[in-house]
């Protein structure tokens, strides 16, 4: 069964068909920058662009880089504040007349990865960690997401958010190596074992595919690995959400 994922990021939105059954993807995935202002009216625009792109007629899975609760953003980090208090589903559906299943982007990348990436089987308490733009998080105890923690907001060494410190941005803004930037991120790790005691960290987003320029520099005496699916993993659990929401009405 394929189904549609779409990520929407601060800097770009994209999208692909998935096979819900294998987690892969049967041909190129399309992408698009993300408008900017990105309100709700030029975002959903270029979401029905990308299903209109594809030709595709089914549910849909969407992200979004924003606290959601039953389609509904409530907070808008790397996009348009006017995005507080919109209903997504309902604006996506409404403009690509498809159904919608709108979920938090970190939340999305992580089902993703703990159902086809190498946090599949894991059980105990699991935190994936997307760094890129900002840092996105998603807690999974015994294979059950907790949704929205949004770990990234919070408060480290004075640095509010820590995502302005230690996100995969940030070394590129502020020209750090890896090893410095790595250090930066264990810190961060450190600060997040006091609070959860994981049995795994999982770092994904784009610097995922850097992993031996700065993993060194990230060990904390937690098990820590790369993702596997990468920048693929928010489009992957995006569909998985849709096709879970579809098998369950």
């Amino acid at each position: 069964m394929e189904v549609l994922g779409i990520d929407i990021g601060g800097s770009g939105i994209k999208g692909n068909l998935v096979d819900v059954r294998t987690g892969r993807s049967p041909g190129e995935r399309h992408k698009v920058l993300t408008p900017q202002p990105a309100t709700p009216d030029a975002v959903a625009d270029v979401v029905a662009g990308v299903v209109a792109h594809f030709g595709y007629d089914g549910p849909v899975g969407c992200t979004f880089p924003a606290i959601v609760r039953r389609g509904v953003t409530l907070s808008a980090a790397n996009v348009d504040p006017a995005w507080v208090g919109t209903d997504a589903a309902a604006l996506f559906e409404a403009r690509a007349g498809m159904p919608f299943t709108v979920v938090n982007d970190a939340d999305a990348a992580a089902i993703g990865e703990m159902e086809f990436g190498t946090g599949r089987g894991r059980r105990g308490v699991v935190l994936v960690l997307t760094f890129g733009t900002g840092i996105g998080s998603g807690l999974f105890v015994d294979g059950r997401l907790v949704p929205n923690t949004e770990l990234g907001h919070i408060e480290l060494e004075g640095h509010n958010p820590v995502e302005r410190w230690c996100a995969a941005r940030v070394r590129k803004d502020e020209n750090l190596s890896w090893m410095e930037w790595g250090e930066r991120v264990r810190r961060y790790l450190v600060h997040l074992d006091r609070l959860f005691s994981p049995d795994l960290f999982i770092i994904g987003g784009g610097v995922s595919r850097r992993w031996d320029r700065f993993a060194e520099a990230v060990r904390t005496g937690v098990e820590t690995v790369p993702a596997l699916l990468r920048n693929e993993a928010g489009i992957v659990g995006a569909a998985m959400a849709a096709a879970a929401r579809g098998s369950s009405s």
